[in-house]
């Protein structure tokens, strides 16, 4: 998802998600941003960046998993 409004990640106060373990696995961290939106990145290369998702966007997605379906 691309959008051309640049967001500050530099004050982003990132936690791990809750399925993420010390054992080497898939972990990724999230923080959520002062205009509502959701930054996601490897805990792994956090140098590489972050996914950003508009507020609505991120709400779909989380209530898509927690029903078992496809995100939007």
């Amino acid at each position: 998802m691309r959008t051309n409004t640049k967001v500050a990640l530099s004050d982003a106060r990132w936690f791990t998600s809750s399925y993420s373990n010390n054992l080497g696995g898939e972990c990724v961290e999230g923080a959520v941003l002062d205009c509502g939106q959701m930054a996601i990145r490897d805990t792994k290369d956090r140098q590489r960046g972050a996914f950003v998702f508009p507020a609505p966007a991120w709400r779909a997605f989380l209530g898509a998993v927690k029903e078992g379906g496809e995100s939007v």
